[in-house]
């Protein structure tokens, strides 16, 4: 499977131009094998450096490009953060010319942010389907304890490597299944946003990820017994998310609530003090569910006239209350430019029967929890470790964790 995103490039109806800097996306058995080819074909020359943690490193199946420098980081407690960028800027040779990140999510942001640093390009080499972020533009980094974007470049080739991809930990290859998943929760996000303040909305885009989750969806059954196409079908709607966050120029067809969940958790705010040592997917996955379960519930509701209050935000005191000293400064900076500036109570009663048309697009909560239990998921806060009693306020606060409009977000104004 050969993805040529040169193709999603030019005039679209939405009004822009799209341009990709990803070129290529292979997802074959032994393309890692091909890199110098790849890379030739690509225009990438010179001295490259690659970027691996400890497990990748030694992983089933593995291929290790000859490279001029390796840089292997220590697998235990390893985060897209500002230590990993430290380990790796700290040995990279300078006159390095490009990077290859071999590895999951988390080798990827890293190098990519490293990439972005030293201004040199990059070429993703995912070793599992467990992340939508290999064609990222940018870095999802934990900085200072705080989920945050921060610059990144888009790789300019993708070589995902089936033979690898295929013997990963199981766990990983679900995860990956709970990020795409998300993508339910995240596109009526962006819809509804469109329909509340006119946000930028692009069609081709959202049909591309829609089409990328229902393609999983179908299949997804199969890969917990490492089915090569099904593991290849998600690999490449993993790939597929990516160049839509690219087309898009930022997350926002592939993260919404689902996401803000899942940063909450990993934030440990001091008011959910339980650590959870889910992965990225897992957690959006479950988050997925819970934001179905709460959008159907408020969407039984035709009319909202009397349920409806205007928009403000927390207030300082409670921000600071709930994620506690070390976090809550970054929260209300995040926050600054309120994305609900301008929502009232009027447009929000006004577009209510169109909000609840896109709700009812998404899977029920009983059809993803069916779906998890099939595929061997993680399907509630309980099995990613976190205490049931945490579920009203992961809902209350999770939209605080990023400044961006979300169904979850317009449920402040609504008493219901």
């Amino acid at each position: 499977m050969i993805i040529d995103s040169t193709q999603y490039n030019g005039p679209c109806s939405c009004g822009y131009c799209h341009e990709m800097a990803t070129k290529e996306a292979v997802i074959e058995p032994g393309c890692l094998k091909q890199l110098s080819r790849y890379t030739r074909k690509h225009g990438l020359t010179g001295k490259f450096a690659a970027i691996y943690d400890e497990n990748t490193y030694c992983a089933v199946n593995m291929v290790r490009p000859q490279a001029d420098q390796e840089i292997v980081l220590p697998a235990r407690n390893l985060h897209a953060d500002e230590k990993a960028v430290a380990l790796v800027l700290r040995q990279l040779d300078k006159d390095v010319r490009y990077l290859a990140a071999i590895g999951g999510g988390t080798i990827h942001d890293t190098t990519r942010y490293c990439a972005h640093s030293r201004g040199i390009p990059f070429v993703a080499c995912p070793t599992a389907a467990s992340v939508d972020g290999f064609c990222s533009t940018i870095s999802a980094m934990t900085w200072n304890g705080f989920k945050k974007t921060l610059p990144g470049i888009a790789p300019i080739l993708v070589l995902a490597d089936i033979d690898i991809i295929k013997e990963a930990p199981l766990r990983l290859t679900l995860s990956g299944a709970g990020d795409i998943f998300g993508k339910y929760t995240a596109l009526a996000d962006w819809k509804i946003a469109h329909a509340l303040t006119g946000e930028y909305f692009c069609p081709r885009i959202e049909t591309m990820t829609r089409d990328a989750v229902e393609a999983v969806h179908q299949c997804c059954e199969k890969l917990s017994q490492r089915d090569t196409e099904a593991v290849a079908q998600l690999m490449y709607a993993l790939i597929l998310s990516g160049l839509a966050m690219q087309m898009m120029g930022n997350s926002r067809p592939a993260s919404g609530c689902e996401h803000h969940i899942s940063h909450l958790i990993e934030m440990e705010p001091a008011a959910l003090p339980s650590h959870s040592d889910a992965l990225h997917g897992e957690k959006v996955g479950v988050g997925t569910i819970l934001a179905s379960e709460e959008f159907h519930r408020i969407a039984e509701i035709e009319d909202i006239t009397s349920c409806v209050k205007p928009y403000t935000f927390l207030g300082e005191s409670e921000i600071r209350s709930f994620y506690g000293e070390r976090l809550w400064r970054s929260t209300l900076e995040e926050n600054k430019n309120d994305c609900m500036a301008g929502v009232t109570a009027g447009k929000l009663i006004l577009t209510w029967p169109q909000i609840r048309q896109i709700i009812g697009e998404i899977p029920s909560p009983t059809e993803l929890t069916r779906l998890y239990s099939k595929t061997g998921m993680k399907s509630s806060l309980e099995d990613m470790g976190i205490p049931a009693e945490y579920l009203p306020a992961i809902l209350k606060y999770s939209p605080s964790a990023r400044n961006r409009l979300t169904m979850m977000r317009i449920r402040w104004m609504i008493d219901a």
